[in-house]
This record gives C-alpha cells, structure tokens and sequence, in this order.
C-alpha cells in the first residue's frame, strides 16, 4: 500500500512540476527512493526491457533505437533526456505508470549508467542488454575500469536475456564469457576504416588477456583500443560475428551490413559502431530493415553530441568529451578535415564532471591537422590550455578565457570553421552561449 500513496503523490508532485514548465529530472524518483528503496519491485511490466550502457555513446545510441522503434509504430518508453541513474530510471517509470505500478507500452528503452546497471535490474526484469565499450572515465566517482567491469560480471552470472556486445572492445568481448549457459549472446563488429591505425596512438586499457593474462595481439585499433584482436594463447577474441559492419565511408556517411546499405548523418568511426549496435538490437526483435535504414538516415540527436549548428553561416560541431577517449574521438575528428579550422575546448571540474582532471593528460594534442587557433575556457581553461601547449602546439595560438561569453564572442571573430569540445557540465551552458549569436 505504501508504493501506490508513494506513486499518487509523485504523480501529483509532477503535475506540479509541469505547472511551472519543469521536467524534474531525476527528482521524482530520489524523492521515491527515499521512502522506499525496494520501489522498483512494484512496477508491472509486461513488454521488453532494453538497455543500454557503456563509458561512450549510451545517450546516442540509446536514442537511435528508441528512434527506430517509434518510425516502426512501437509505443516506447525511455530516458530519452539522459538521467540515467537509479533516480532518473525511476523518475521515468513513475511518469508512465498507473497508480498500481502497471505500464503499457511495446518496449522500454533505458540508457543507463554503467555503475548503476547491478543496481537496477535486481529488481525489474531485463530483456536485452548492449554493452559498447569500458574506458577510464572520472576515476572519483566510478574507479577504475577493471572494478567497473568486474561489477557488470557478476551481475552477468545471472542473466539470461539478449547481451548484445562489441567484439572489438576486449573490455566488453570478455562479459559473454560471464554466464556460459546463456545461448543469447550477439557479438557486433566495424571494418578496418580508412584512419584504423597498426599501433595504439591513444590511451586505452584491457592490453592483457582477462583469462590467461597473455597480452593481447591487434591487427589494427579503429581509435583507443577498440580495433580487431585476439589473445595469442587462448583465442580470446575469436567469436561468431552477428551483426559485421563493411565497406565504411565516412565521407559519404554510410556502411554496409548483411548485403545492406545504411546511411547517417554523422562521419565517425566512433557513431559507426554505435549504430552497429542498434542494428543488432533491432534486429533481435525483427524490426524490418527498410525501417531502420530510414530511421537512421534521419536520426539526429541535437543536444551537443556531434551537432551541427551554423552561426552566423560558419560551420560549427559541438561534442561532449568527458573522458580522453571522447576527447580524443573529438579530435580525430577534427584530424579528418583538411579544412583550416579553430577550437574551443571548455573543461569544468564540478561535482558531476569529476574534481580529477588528470585525464587531459592522456588527451593527444599532437599534430593537429590545419588548427589555426585554440581557445580555452571553464573553470579548469588554464590546465587544459597548459596541456596544449605542452604538446606542442604554438602557445601564440592558444587563447584562455575563464569567461565563457568571452570565449565564444573571440571564436566567432573570424570566418574560419569551428569546432567546440565541452566536457560534462560545460556543455549544454556552451551550447546555449553559442545559439545566443543566432538572436543577435
């Protein structure tokens, strides 16, 4: 009786919010889970659970197929907004459920938050889980890597749903070794592209076999250390390819799957793999293709991911970055672009970004391709600009504003095109600084 007053007022609470033009992100749900940790226990739901998480690339991909499933006429229920935490999970289902805790739709579509995964679906069923890829990411939250991956393990052990995984993270390959009863394991996997390297040029992690310790062999790193491996002892690595992305071209924006063309808006490797991803979790529940072909040949997530904007008619890409890995993607980017172009890279060390910036130092700023100038800006503009000059990059080409207004006003003073790197919460304050220029 408890969870259904608990749900009546949250529902209450939240007509209230939307009264005063609030969402409420994760605040219905900690308000819930205050009162009665065990509330996810009393939601009642009929149709698949899917999920997915990851260090890079959950929010995106999780769009993607929630995207897919509404052009195929599905009723889907998600954290489209990106609170994917305990709290935001079950801010969500609050939101969707009757006062009983039923819930009706085709499928429920989380993005969730690695740490959390164990966490959440002891308590509510889970159909389907993708798994990208593990990278270090704000070691004073979440710790290392291997803790991280140890923790999804067990909670593996147990699983018997669709794990669907990515091959050429050996971080990820290694979790469908976790419950060897499970028959529902569906490895992905990307082609060498055109900028996969013979050796690692980034930092990366999982370099030794998890089941034998012998370090692992690449045949080439797509970025970091994702790329195509194998253990040279144990054949760890060696595994039945469901869903084998070919024939990349990032310049065209399009790959080939079983005999199929996709085309996208973005021009990753990075994306590639994501939608490679969705892919194999669509495909898993015989969404038509012609379907998903469309869908993804119009999906965009316009909230700071690879966006595209135009200001003041200059071609301007805004990503978040808040691990190296992301960061140097970003910058990858930016390499494969002959055109001259300028920076703003804007660091923050608050609560949610992680204090320990230490990470920028694994960031490769070397060579930057056609970079004419760099700004920096946050409350950390100094150690990122710092670190800059530090690998080389001409410090008369480096500008630090701790005032971001004053960075982006100084970016747009020339025609040049612009790319803008935000970590966590830089980005959706340098967004919005950047869409003010449009009013002006």
């Amino acid at each position: 009786m408890i969870n259904f007053f608990i749900i009546l007022l949250m529902k209450l609470l939240h007509i209230g919010l939307k009264l005063y033009k609030k969402n409420g992100g994760n605040f219905l749900g900690k308000v819930a889970y205050s009162w009665n940790p065990k509330i996810f226990k009393y939601f009642k739901v009929s149709c698949p659970i899917i999920a997915v998480t990851a260090t890079n690339g959950k929010t995106m991909t999780n769009n993607a197929i929630v995207y897919c499933l509404k052009k195929a006429g599905k009723k889907v229920i998600s954290n489209i907004e990106g609170n994917n935490m305990d709290t935001g999970i079950l801010s969500t289902l609050i939101k969707n459920c009757n006062l009983f805790g039923k819930i009706k739709a085709h499928y429920i579509v989380f993005e969730v938050d690695e740490s959390y995964v164990p966490i959440i679906f002891k308590d509510l069923k889970l159909d389907t889980l993708v798994i990208l890829n593990f990278f270090r990411d704000q070691l004073d939250r979440t710790g290392e890597v291997e803790s991280l991956i140890l923790k999804i393990n067990n909670f593996l052990k147990n699983f018997d749903g669709n794990l669907i995984l990515n091959n050429d993270d050996p971080n990820v390959a290694r979790l469908g070794k976790a419950n060897p009863d499970n028959k529902n394991i569906y490895y992905f996997s990307v082609e060498k592209y055109k900028y996969a390297s013979r050796e690692i040029k980034e930092a990366g992690e999982g370099k030794f076999c998890p089941f034998c310790n012998s370090r692992i062999e690449y045949e080439y790193y797509q970025y970091s250390h994702i790329g195509k491996f194998k253990c040279p002892n144990c054949n760890f690595g060696n595994n039945i390819i469901y869903k084998y992305a070919t024939n990349i071209n990032l310049k065209k924006k399009r790959f080939n799957i079983d005999g199929t063309t996709y085309k996208t808006r973005f021009n990753s490797i990075y994306n590639i793999y994501n939608f490679v991803a969705v892919i194999s979790c669509l495909s898993i529940y015989n969404i038509n293709t012609q379907i998903i072909q469309n869908a993804l040949s119009e999906f965009a997530l316009n909230n700071g991911r690879l966006e595209k904007l135009n200001i003041k008619n200059i071609p301007t890409i805004l990503n978040l970055a808040k691990n190296p890995t992301g960061a140097n993607v970003s910058l990858k980017i930016i390499n494969e672009d002959n055109n001259k172009k300028e920076l703003l890279f804007v660091l923050n060390d608050n609560l949610a970004d992680g204090h320990d910036v230490s990470w920028i130092w694994d960031i490769n700023f070397s060579n930057l391709n056609n970079v004419t100038k760099i700004i920096t800006s946050g409350t950390r503009a100094y150690d990122i600009a710092i670190r800059i000059k530090t690998s080389g990059f001409d410090e008369n080409k480096i500008e630090c504003y701790l005032d971001l207004h004053d960075a982006i006003e100084n970016l747009y003073k020339t025609n040049l095109k612009k790319y803008v790197i935000a970590n966590y919460t830089a980005l959706q304050p340098t967004r919005n600084e950047i869409l003010r220029l449009t009013s002006n």
